[in-house]
Formats: structure tokens, sequence, C-alpha cells
């Protein structure tokens, strides 16, 4: 009897939060969020623990049957539009940040001198190494100016 009221109150705790998710239009969750609810009703009304005794006779458990095949319905219909629509929300943010970075030509920072003019050559000579201890002397008068 307790375990019933508490499966009971998963479900209908779940089916309210599912309610919430999908007033924020999200709808695709909150359908998810709605059939991880309903299995707990459903191993209820199955009789998980009487099983042999109510099952073959039982409405309730068939209709627990019932509210199972629900649930397993929204979740291969949630992945299937999830698939569908190209992934999880992370990688379609991801996707459209790449495709604005693609967006922006790499040389349209740099400065146009005169229509004829050809790109300044670098300046071949310095080593490797020397250019790297410029590096790190620039950083340290820029934290010398700092104080730090």
């Amino acid at each position: 009897m307790i375990a019933e009221t508490v499966c009971s109150a998963v479900s209908a705790a779940g089916l309210g939060i599912a309610a919430v998710t999908a007033y924020r239009k999200r709808f695709l969750t909150a359908a998810r969020i709605a059939a991880y609810s309903l299995v707990p009703i459903g191993l209820v009304m199955t009789g998980v623990v009487e099983w042999l005794a109510d099952t073959a006779f039982s409405p309730t458990a068939w209709m627990g049957f019932g509210v199972l095949g629900v649930s397993w319905l929204l979740f291969t219909t949630t992945r299937a539009v999830e698939r569908r629509r190209g992934g999880t929300r992370k990688e379609r943010k991801a996707a459209k940040s790449a495709a604005q970075r693609e967006a922006v030509a790499p040389a349209a920072s740099a400065p146009s001198l005169a229509a004829g003019s050809r790109p300044a050559a670098r300046p071949a000579g310095k080593p490797r190494a020397e250019t790297a201890t410029d590096d790190f002397s620039d950083i340290e008068a820029i934290l010398k100016k700092h104080g730090i």
C-alpha cells in the first residue's frame, strides 16, 4: 500500500514537472519527463509484486501494460524527433557558432594599404627560441606595468 502511494506521488510530481517544462516550450524534454514519470505508476498498475496471481485476469494489469507502452512510445518518438533535428541542444548550438565563424572572412580585419600594394613579407632571420623569449618579455612588461 505504501509503495503504491509513493509511486503514485512520484508519477504525479513528474507529470507536474513535465507540464511546467511544456509551458516553457521545451516539448521534447517535457515528453521525456512524462515518459519517465509514467513508469512508476505503470509498474504499480501491472502489479509486479503480485505478478503470478493477478496478471492474467486483472484489467488493471493490462492497463498498466498499456501505460508502459505509451511510455515506450513517447521515448521512441522523442528520440526519432531528436535525431531528425540534428542532435541535442548543445550540438545544435556548437554547429550554429561554427557556421557564424565561417561566415566571417579570415582577412576581413586586416587593413588594406593601397589597391596595388603587396602584403608585407615577414621578417626572416630570427630563430624560434628568440621569439619565445620576446613574447615572455612582453608579458613581463605588461605585468610590471599593472603592478603584478
